[in-house]
């Protein structure tokens, strides 16, 4: 079910109003409803798959009971390597299986040596990537006794499939997300105005900005060989725009209905496009992977402890493997790398935490040195972008063509007026909201900052601009595919 399609417009005020009256009556009937509208929720992309989530669910469940009462470390090893290997096993086996199928075929066929193994084309499970992150946290953090084990079956199940942040994220911490379960929520008419409008700030960015920017993107992302320099450049940047709007408008979106229900969840955007540099920027973008592989990975392998050699080969290993997570493609390994190492210069200089704080803190414009720095890390992400957006290397290898050839100084072909002077004002009305509210959460969070009227007005407009751009078929969430 998409947050963005009519099926979910029906489903979620019923669960709302059901939540806050007849299963409000008991925190367990809260928890118990919740498990039942999350499966549905998933259950509506397909069935079969549901079972996959409970299992997940049940393993960590009772490995994390049987960590509670055991003290000998070889078994307490023992139990998170069932939990790692049952998890990971599951991952590993519907997303990357083929990958390494084809791959291996292909390197003992160059060898002269055909072995012939057969691909199964295994369907990718949605949301995998995210609820196999999740459950493990809270394995690890109970093995590392940083949280107690869960006695509440009905609650960890929730947790695990609670269905705003289920299929995409932020893939939340049990030590964070767990406790809200085990403790009662009631309404609260504040919390719940915010959380309509950061829905609403999340489906203006999805439903305006992402999927119109899809519509230029696709066509010269199927064959960029053909097209010209500009055109090519002009599709990268839209999808740089493209991958932003659709993966933070979700997040907003999840956030902002969890909150609806009395839930807070972690922040997994913070205006990454205003970074000044590529280490500022993964700390604003996808902040919940960034700091999963920070907490769980980069410090296990001793993070920035030891010699800069050190340091630098920690950093490219957990790139990699971000790079990898997002999908079983050498472009996402390359991507991931290439991202490592726009980040050694950084480590080299020991200045991959000099910007901490906010751009242009306490003035509303930035000076030449942010505007660079800014602009310089755009153009950085983007050439990366390539890499993610292009279907194999071959089409990236043509991206990159097209746009250092001398058709780069011609127009934009297969532009339209009628597409571009509208998205153009969109991006326009996006960005300087997100920079008038950097200091917020998102770029509807406006209290305080103007009048109520002008407010209004913008709520108004904004909803105006989702109804007149709402496409009659819905465009899938580009990280579902994760």
């Amino acid at each position: 079910m998409l947050f963005n399609s009519i099926d979910f417009a029906i489903f979620f005020p019923l669960v709302f109003l059901l939540y806050w009256t007849v299963s409000a009556r008991s925190l367990r009937g809260q928890n118990a409803f919740l498990l039942f509208v999350s499966a549905v929720f998933y259950a509506w992309w397909d069935w079969r798959f549901l079972g996959l989530v409970f299992l997940s669910a049940a393993i960590d469940y009772n490995v994390g009971r049987a960590l509670e009462v055991t003290e000998a470390s070889s078994k307490r090893k023992l139990l998170l390597a069932c939990s790692l290997v049952a998890n990971l096993g599951m991952l590993g086996f519907f997303k990357y299986y083929d990958f390494f199928i084809v791959n291996f075929n292909t390197a003992f066929s160059f060898l002269g040596m055909p072995i012939g193994l057969r691909a199964l084309h295994v369907v990718l499970p949605v949301g995998i990537s995210f609820y196999t992150f999740q459950t493990l946290s809270y394995t690890i953090d109970v093995y590392r006794k940083r949280i107690s084990a869960s006695h509440d079956p009905v609650a960890f199940a929730s947790f695990v499939l609670f269905f705003p942040q289920l299929v995409a994220g932020p893939i939340e911490r049990a030590g964070a997300l767990l406790p809200q379960f085990q403790r009662p929520r009631r309404f609260d008419i504040a919390k719940a105005r915010d959380g309509v409008r950061q829905i609403l700030w999340g489906l203006f960015k999805k439903v305006v900005i992402a999927d119109t920017c899809a519509k230029y993107v696709d066509l010269i992302y199927t064959d960029p060989g053909s097209m010209n320099g500009s055109a090519v450049v002009l599709a990268t940047v839209l999808f740089a725009f493209q991958i932003y709007c659709d993966f933070s408008g979700y997040s907003d979106i999840a956030i902002g209905t969890a909150r609806l229900l009395g839930f807070d969840l972690m922040r997994n955007f913070a205006y990454p496009y205003f970074s000044r540099d590529m280490a500022e920027f993964w700390r604003r973008w996808h902040i919940s992977l960034s700091t999963w592989f920070r907490d769980y990975l980069y410090i296990p392998l001793g993070g920035s402890r030891g010699s800069k050699w050190f340091q630098i080969r920690n950093s490219l290993i957990v790139f990699a493997v971000s790079g990898f997570w997002h999908g079983a493609s050498w472009n996402f390994l390359i991507w991931g790398l290439l991202n490592g190492f726009y980040f050694i210069p950084l480590l080299v200089r020991n200045s991959n935490r000099k910007h901490l704080g906010e751009v242009a803190e306490g003035r509303m414009l930035p000076n030449f040195r942010e505007l660079s720095g800014m602009a310089g890390t755009f153009v950085l992400a983007c050439i990366a972008w390539v890499f993610f957006r292009a279907k194999d290397l071959s089409t990236a290898m043509d991206v990159f063509s097209s746009a250092f050839s001398s058709s780069f100084f011609q127009a934009p072909e297969r532009l339209q007026k009628s597409l571009i002077v509208p998205l153009t004002f969109c991006l326009i009305v996006m960005i300087g909201l997100e920079w008038f509210s950097r200091d917020r959460q998102y770029g509807l969070q406006l209290d305080g900052k103007v009048p109520g009227w002008v407010r209004m007005c913008i709520y108004y407009g904004v909803v105006f601009l989702i109804i007149a751009n709402a496409p009659i078929t819905n465009a899938s969430f580009i990280y579902f595919q994760f």
